[in-house]
């Protein structure tokens, strides 16, 4: 009995012989390899099946439901989960912040020397020490150093620091020998004698030394007020002058300030009354005129001054 095949079209094939065998079994055989060729290499898509290898995870990604008719490449990849933040690590503590260590100290009382009395001298060009210098640092050169760093803001410690240093050598000049050392015309056993050249005729007796203004006539005093001098870089000239120009309300052109009652004696420089020095003391110094803080003292004496009487600026 003879077998027949079926083609795919319904036709009937030859008989199942050797050689007919042979040529269905072939095709077969090269469609099968095709297929295994063709499936290792194609890339792999996203929720495709794969083998998993020795160790591998056998776990595969969720499928996305599209609707019918959708096209594979328009499904959404499948997005993976949010991983939980990692909490961080507590901040290490800053290191506590350092203060600027405080300024180096120069001088203090109990030191003394020609630095000391380079100090002093400056001192007393701005007004702050009335003594000339002795080279000593003592009680009297310490209040007044408090006194100038405490007009400057600085601490009031008495001692010279290195930024109590700087701002004093700002404001003035290096002192010279006869600031350093200033001669002295009254004997030293009357320290507050005025000077012989006040003891004749109508005198304004300007003493550097006690900081005083005398009126005098014919050696007697008749008034006495505190005065103000200038400081180091516009010093008050000292000698014996007359009073060139009286001016009661009388304004500088050259500062813009107010000099009432004025007396000028040496070119621009003059006793007047100084709104400055009554509000703050010897903690300044003029351009170099007299400056007095008594107003009614001074308005009294403008009255009684004339042209042409003396003055004598000394130490």
């Amino acid at each position: 009995m003879r077998r027949h095949l079926v083609g795919p079209g319904g036709d009937t094939g030859r008989s199942a012989g050797p050689a007919g065998a042979r040529r269905v079994v072939v095709p077969v055989l090269a469609a099968l390899v095709a297929v295994s060729v063709a499936g290792g290499c194609t890339p792999r898509t996203p929720g495709a099946a794969r083998t998993a290898g020795p160790g591998a995870s056998t776990s595969r990604a969720p499928s996305v439901p599209t609707a019918p008719g959708d096209p594979p490449s328009t499904r959404p990849a499948p997005s993976a989960p949010s991983a939980r933040p990692t909490p961080s690590a507590p901040s290490a503590p800053s290191a506590p912040r350092t203060s600027a260590p405080p300024p180096k100290v120069l001088w203090r009382v109990g030191d003394s020397g020609v630095a000391v009395r380079g100090l002093q001298a400056r001192l007393r060009a701005i007004g702050w020490l009335a003594a000339a210098p002795t080279g000593t640092y003592g009680a009297l050169t310490a209040a007044a150093v408090r006194g100038f760093q405490g007009k400057r803001g600085l601490p009031g410690t008495g001692s010279v620091d290195t930024v109590t240093w700087a701002r004093l050598t700002a404001m003035t000049s290096r002192p010279g020998p006869a600031e350093l050392h200033p001669e002295r015309v009254r004997p030293t056993d009357d320290p507050d004698r005025p000077d012989p050249r006040c003891l004749t005729g109508r005198v304004l007796c300007l003493s550097k030394t006690s900081r005083t203004l005398r009126w005098m006539v014919d050696g007697k005093v008749r008034t006495t007020l505190d005065v103000r001098f200038g400081g180091s870089v516009t010093p008050t000239r000292e000698g014996a002058f007359r009073v060139t120009l009286k001016s009661r309300d009388h304004r500088s052109t050259l500062y813009d300030t107010p000099m009432p009652y004025a007396m000028f004696f040496s070119g621009g420089q003059a006793v007047h009354y100084s709104a400055d020095f009554a509000a703050n003391g010897y903690g300044g110094a003029s351009h170099g005129c007299v400056n007095v803080r008594d107003r009614g003292g001074i308005a009294a004496l403008f009255d009684e001054v004339r042209v042409g009487d003396g003055v004598v600026v000394h130490w």
